[in-house]
């Protein structure tokens, strides 16, 4: 039997109100991650890796800084009709942009009646983790279901904040009800203590997704979403599908993080997911070689620690140090430093992100912070040492205490 004919949809139009100040000038999936990557590069590398090569990106909010990126980062061959194309909103139906990210595919379906795909893959831009989409596909098609929604076990404590799938008692692999952040969920059969929480990736056949997005526009009721309006839809008509994520087997995975997958929609947890990757023994291990993230890096030169004499000594440890960042007598500690940062003499930067461009002027201390692009911190200026003091300034400072400073602030003492 000849493989599906196979297109996929990133859906990375997202405003990211959550993630403020960070999503100020760029759309969330264009938000800067584990020092030279993107969100939308972890999207976009599951779908390569997985031998997807025919992908659209719907963009619309802010979208400059992403457009950018996909143009530079994200050019396949076209001898073999290869491409990862960013389409923005287009106002091809009437003069409105997208209302919810359904309605962005069924403006978009010009976009597959010119592919004439089997199957449409369609998932999110702004989620860290690694899958094997082909797995999925294959499963999908072997169940006879029009549509599948990715999901991870989740603590039934936590099943508040994300839509719950409840599977069919004769069938686990069937979706019998699809509930929005319910409160007394029912637990796994297998793991009474867990729910599948959906991880805003679908397959569908492409016959039905064209068909449900376009009844869906139709409806005056509905928010136009994917995981609000149109799964729910499949589920009441008993053709929707399950596929559990500790199911889906990707090359290279350890057992500390084959099933690694975060939504970092808020700010606390953009800043926990980051510090996942700095350990000795890394939750996320962005050394996988049999299952690259790839991104686009710019013209820069090594990484440079210099001063090595007492008390004047440039050293990381437990940290990411970019490409074209210099550290010069000066400590950094379970920290990301992203490309062409700088860090001066006796100045101290720990538990913190710093963006491109961003200069530590020395006796600075920067201690549990966010650092967006081209921020200056003055000689002897402090940030995430006084939460009110960094209030007082403007900054954000988040429910754990991280504090947050926008781009091309100057941070003075």
């Amino acid at each position: 039997m000849a493989s599906p004919r196979v297109m996929a949809i990133v859906l990375a139009g997202g405003e990211g109100k959550r993630l403020m100040p960070l999503t100020k000038d760029r759309a969330k999936p264009a938000v800067p991650f584990g020092g030279v990557y993107r969100l939308v590069d972890f999207a976009l590398s599951n779908l390569i890796n997985a031998r997807y090569l025919r992908i659209v990106v719907l963009t619309q909010y802010k979208s400059h800084s992403l457009d950018r990126h996909i143009s530079q980062a994200w050019r396949l061959s076209t001898m073999l009709g290869n491409y990862v194309a960013p389409v923005p909103a287009q106002q091809r139906v009437g003069k409105r942009w997208y209302l919810g990210s359904a309605d962005a595919i069924f403006q978009s379906l010009n976009l597959v009646y010119d592919e004439k795909p089997d199957i449409v893959v369609v998932v999110g831009a702004d989620h860290v983790y690694r899958m094997d989409f082909s797995q999925m596909v294959d499963a999908h098609v072997a169940s006879g279901a029009r549509c599948t929604v990715a999901a991870i076990r989740q603590p039934i404590s936590l099943a508040d904040q994300f839509g719950v799938i409840q599977t069919a008692s004769d069938d686990p692999s069937r979706i019998a009800e699809f509930l929005e952040k319910p409160t007394n969920p029912v637990g796994l059969a297998d793991a009474p203590d867990q729910v599948l929480a959906s991880m805003g990736n679908y397959v569908f056949d492409a016959d039905a997704l064209v068909e449900a997005v376009t009844a869906d526009a139709d409806l005056e009721t509905s928010k136009h979403d994917m995981g609000g309006d149109i799964v729910p839809a499949f589920v009441a008509r008993g053709e929707a599908a399950v596929y559990d994520f500790i199911d889906n087997k990707v090359p290279g995975s350890t057992v500390r993080d084959a099933d690694y997958w975060r939504d970092v929609g808020t700010m606390d947890a953009y800043f926990d997911a980051q510090m996942d990757l700095v350990s000795v023994h890394p939750v996320f291990n962005l050394y996988n070689y049999e299952w690259p993230i790839y991104t686009h890096l710019g013209p820069w030169p090594p990484a440079k620690f210099v001063h090595g004499w007492h008390g004047r000594i440039g050293h990381a440890v437990n940290s990411i140090v970019s490409p074209g960042c210099v550290v010069s007598g000066a400590l950094v500690e379970n920290s990301v430093l992203s490309p062409n940062a700088g860090v001066h003499s006796w100045a101290t930067v720990s538990d913190a992100v710093l963006m491109d461009n961003v200069e530590i002027g020395r006796h600075a201390v920067v201690r549990r912070a966010i650092l967006d692009k081209n921020v200056v911190v003055a000689e002897g200026a402090r940030i995430g040492m006084d939460p009110d003091e960094d209030r007082e300034r403007g900054y954000t400072i988040t429910e754990s205490g991280i504090t947050v400073v926008d781009k091309g602030t100057l941070v003075t003492a």
